[in-house]
């Protein structure tokens, strides 16, 4: 396990470095960069903070949202999450709701990663297709290790500040996005429209 966390940090240095010669270069991180950059952070921060899971559950909590904090975009997953209730709803709600998720995907990840055993991660090739410089960008990868293998993908957009973030994500061919669309559609017929009421509502 200590071998793993040391190849972890490595990897970690590598993107680090890649990231300080293309700033020098006046580039940007890649949307494949931010993700390998941010998943790997996120693994070594769970391997590192797994004792504190059952010991002081919210400082784990805490630690594994500060790393999704630096990639994930919480306000265009809820933008995603709303979709075409997005118009209807104003700041102080969008706000509100990112906040919610910020603490839902936290917990949803962070509890998936106290099971984490140094699974390999695997980024797989990126779909050959053209894209605009500021399409959003697929990045899938795969963990494996001994029966285990799960796929994910992360939907990546460039932001106003020309850095990549994660807006969706879709974990063993589920998408993450449609499924709390769902869960926010019903509510939303169950409320009458109600945004505030949903919010107090979601769980």
């Amino acid at each position: 396990m200590r071998l793993f966390s040391r190849m972890l940090k490595f990897m970690s240095v590598l993107v680090v470095l890649s990231t300080q010669i293309n700033l020098l270069q006046g580039q940007s991180m890649s949307a494949l960069e931010t993700a390998e950059l941010g998943v790997n952070t996120l693994l070594e921060t769970a391997i590192e903070s797994k004792s504190l899971f059952l010991t002081d559950r919210e400082q784990y909590f805490e630690k594994i949202e500060s790393v999704l904090e630096g990639f994930v975009d919480f306000s265009a997953v809820a933008r995603v999450v709303m979709s075409r209730f997005d118009e209807q709803a104003n700041i102080d709600q969008r706000a509100r709701f990112a906040d919610i998720l910020k603490s839902s995907l936290t917990r949803f990840y962070g509890a998936s990663l106290v099971s984490y055993q140094g699974e390999e991660l695997i980024f797989l090739p990126q779909e050959n297709k053209e894209l605009g410089p500021r399409d959003d960008v697929v990045v899938s990868m795969e963990l494996t290790g001994g029966s285990m293998e799960l796929q994910l993908q992360y939907q990546m957009f460039i932001n106003d500040s020309d850095d990549w973030k994660l807006k969706n994500l879709s974990l063993a061919g589920i998408n993450l996005g449609r499924q709390y669309f769902a869960q926010f559609s019903a509510l939303m017929t169950e409320y009458d429209n109600n945004i505030d009421s949903v919010l107090d509502n979601w769980k």
